[in-house]
């Protein structure tokens, strides 16, 4: 029977429970433990496919095409486990289930109640989410105290009153802030965060205290005095230079070897070497890369996480200090154009709506015309696209149908648009936006002697995407004879995957996210490439 690990926050938002949980999963991966990895979202929405970037940081896409919360990149990176449908669970979600059971008459003659029956439904997935792990580390999403975590939190307590002795463990992560004016460490919101904790019946085991730096044994002493938690149970969760070196942190203060005693499960050799090694490289790593990222979102970094992860996982292995440059899409322009012309490299990321699409275009053009390299990624390769046609082909006011339903030439479109293009015939309306995307893991065949097939050393790979609308096939054959080549395709050649510009120092762009499927250890072909050529080009 699996062990489960429950982990909570308290006292504020966003303090660091995925990275805690991933941390301390790749711990135990690593000493030869199968491990899980789940996370319980407490919002209404199914899954955070319709959600604003901005509010909620990028939709991490998993092998079997769940549009999930961005802490289960960090639990793939971190861990090197494939995650799931089962791998997220929100209440939308369990709340759709509920009333799809009750309408099924499931639960015939009862009135259907937080408790049991949504209770019930979060056990049952949570017990789904373990695939048969030895141990399942099972995050919390939200804050306690937060009305909308209270379901969850009830029942991981049931869980916990219904197995075994040693077969639960409860880790709060709380926070520790520091007065500057008296230079002190205030212990007491935590206090009141895991007194909160027990109210709903939870006691916690250990306690992560962020702080900016380690906590002294005075403050652990009275830590642990007030929130019954055991002095040795009670660790420093201290602030990081590199997100990479808290699974040292942790393994330093030997959370795992406490974790392994309380779970009574048989100990296996503690191996943190792989860690080390990154992360000695990475200090190491001093001959600097800039590259621009030409986004919509860039106010909110995280709206782009794993790229972000990706470029320094390519930058460490080609031992180079990353800078990333974010630029508003919405700032560029004819006039200021030039601008881009100090960035060594240049990413186009994804996007919806036809905000700031006119400025990836000219940022497209700008890295074409002036040998920069570029990588386009999902809506970076329909920019290119459009890009080119307007440019090269002639083919003036290109566009995607989603920006233009009037465009005379929609390169990008549905396709169920591809015999439907001329002009005022385009319907360009879908009736439901959740889930109703190209998603998931998907084959891609490259073209032999293509920059792709050089990089990925395959004829057919397998990539994630997250996207509605694609190169229309019907305009494919005019890019022939010219210097965009479309070196990757699925299927007999119908959706096109990759394209590339011949004559260019490094020019790619992909219709799926290959920042998925980066790892800090390796890297990803792509982007390894692309930050070895941008540091060799200038």
């Amino acid at each position: 029977m699996a062990r489960y690990i429950f982990i909570t926050g308290g006292v504020v938002s966003s303090l660091g429970k995925g990275i805690a949980a991933a941390s301390l999963a790749s711990l135990f991966k690593l000493r030869g433990y199968q491990v899980s990895l789940q996370k319980l979202d407490p919002y209404i929405n199914l899954d955070p496919g319709t959600m604003s970037p901005f509010q909620h940081g990028e939709v991490y896409v998993t092998e079997d095409g769940a549009e999930t919360d961005l802490d289960l990149g960090h639990y793939e990176r971190f861990v090197g486990i494939r995650m799931s449908q089962n791998s997220n669970v929100t209440a939308g979600r369990v709340y759709s289930s509920v009333i799809k059971k009750e309408r099924e008459g499931k639960y015939l003659g009862s009135t259907v109640q937080v408790i049991p029956h949504v209770t019930d439904e979060i056990k049952r997935l949570i017990k789904k989410g373990s695939n048969g792990a030895d141990i399942s580390f099972v995050e919390v999403g939200g804050t306690v105290g937060d009305i909308e975590s209270l379901p969850f939190l009830e029942a991981i307590r049931q869980l916990n009153m219904e197995m075994n002795d040693s077969h639960t463990l409860f880790i709060h992560l709380t926070l520790l802030p520091k007065v500057d004016v008296t230079n002190e460490i205030k212990t007491k919101p935590t206090q009141h965060s895991v007194k909160e904790l027990r109210s709903i019946g939870i006691q916690p085991d250990v306690l992560l205290c962020r702080a900016k730096n380690t906590i002294d044994d005075n403050i652990k002493n009275k830590i642990s005095l007030f929130t019954n938690v055991d002095r040795k149970a009670v660790f420093s969760a201290q602030d990081a230079k590199s997100i990479y070196e808290i699974p040292i942190y942790y393994k330093n203060q030997n959370i795992d070897e406490y974790i392994l005693k309380k779970l009574k499960v048989p100990h296996k050799k503690s191996v943190i070497k792989p860690w080390v090694t990154f992360t000695n490289k990475l200090k190491k790593c001093s001959r600097k890369v800039k590259i621009g990222m030409i986004g919509k979102y860039v106010d909110l970094a995280d709206s782009y996480k794993s790229l972000n992860e990706s470029l320094l996982h390519a930058s460490v292995y080609n031992n180079n200090s990353l800078e990333i440059d974010f630029i508003d899409s919405e700032d560029i322009t004819k006039k200021n154009i030039k601008r881009l012309k100090n960035l060594q490299g240049i990413v186009v990321p994804g996007g919806f709506g036809n905000r700031g699409v006119e400025g990836k275009i000219l940022a497209a053009n700008f890295a074409r015309v002036n040998h920069i390299p570029y990588f386009g990624i999902c809506l970076g390769m329909q920019i290119s696209v459009i890009e080119f046609a307007r440019n090269i082909l002639g083919f003036k006011n290109a566009n995607s149908t989603e920006f233009d339903l009037k465009t005379p030439f929609p390169v990008i479109s549905l396709v169920t648009e591809w015999d439907d293009y001329k002009k005022g015939r385009l319907k360009g309306s879908i009736r439901q936006l959740g889930g109703t995307m190209r998603l998931g893991a998907q084959s891609c065949t490259l073209v032999k002697k293509s920059l792709a097939h050089s990089l990925y050393k395959k004829n057919i790979i397998s990539e994630r995407h997250r996207h509605r609308y694609e190169v229309n096939n019907k305009f494919v054959d005019d890019f022939n004879d010219t210097d965009l080549l479309f070196s990757g395709y699925s299927g007999d050649k119908v959706l096109m995957e990759v394209l590339e510009i011949r004559h260019h120092p490094w020019y790619l762009a992909s219709q799926f996210h290959p920042e998925f499927t980066s790892s800090p250890l390796k890297g990803h072909p792509l982007f390894n490439s692309f930050i070895k050529t941008a540091y060799e080009t200038k």
